[in-house]
C-alpha cells in the first residue's frame, strides 16, 4: 500500500499542476485585472520631460477624462500606438491624453516626439520608475482611463489601435456628460 501512494501523490499532484498551466493557456495576458481601478490615481509630482524645472501631480489628472499613457521611445509597440494617440489627440477634445515616460532618456524621447509629433497635453519623466511602480506598470505600452474626479476607470495592457481604442477604451467615456461610465 506504501508504494502506490509513493507512485500515486507525485502523479496526482503532476495532473493537478498541468491541469493549472492548461487553463492559463487560455487567460488573455492583456487582461490583468488592476487592483488600482475604482480607485484614485496614486499621489504623485514628477517633473516634465519637456521642462524638468516644471512638475505634473496627480491633481492634473482631475476636472476632465483622461488617459494616462505608459510609454518609452525604446518600446517598439509604443512607437506602432503613436499614430493612434496622434488620431485621438487631433480629433477627441473631450479627452485629455498624458504622458508617463517610463525608464527612458529624456533626449530620445523627446527625439520620438519631435519625429513623431506630441500627442500629450504634458509628458510626466519617470526613468527611475518611481510613480511606475505606485500605478502598477510592469511594462509599456499601458494606458489608465482616469475620470474627471481622479479615479481610475479601466487599464488597458498593450498598445492602442483603432479596434483597441473602439472597442475597449471609448465605451467607457460619456462624451456627453465628460465622465467614464461602465459600458453596458
Amino acid at each position: 500500500m506504501k508504494t502506490s501512494l509513493r507512485f500515486l501523490l507525485p502523479l496526482g499532484l503532476f495532473i493537478g499542476l498541468a491541469a493549472l498551466l492548461f487553463y492559463g493557456l487560455k487567460l488573455d495576458p492583456r487582461k490583468v485585472p488592476s487592483p488600482l481601478v475604482g480607485k484614485p490615481v496614486p499621489q504623485f509630482v514628477l517633473p516634465t520631460l519637456e521642462d524638468p524645472d516644471r512638475t505634473v501631480s496627480d491633481a492634473d489628472l482631475r476636472g476632465k477624462v483622461s488617459l494616462v499613457n505608459v510609454w518609452a521611445s525604446w518600446c517598439v509597440s509604443c512607437r506602432a500606438e503613436h499614430a493612434q494617440l496622434m488620431r485621438l489627440s487631433r480629433t477627441l477634445k473631450e479627452v485629455q491624453i498624458f504622458g508617463l515616460n517610463w525608464k527612458d532618456r529624456a533626449e530620445d524621447a523627446l527625439r520620438m516626439l519631435r519625429l513623431s509629433g506630441n500627442p500629450y497635453v504634458v509628458n510626466a519623466y519617470d526613468p527611475e520608475n518611481q510613480v511606475g511602480i505606485d500605478w502598477g506598470v510592469y511594462g509599456a505600452p499601458e494606458t489608465f482611463l482616469v475620470d474627471q474626479r481622479g479615479i481610475i476607470c479601466y487599464k488597458q495592457i498593450g498598445p492602442i489601435g483603432p479596434d483597441t481604442w473602439e472597442q475597449e477604451l471609448a465605451p467607457w467615456i460619456d462624451l456627453k456628460t465628460r465622465t467614464c461610465r461602465e459600458p453596458n
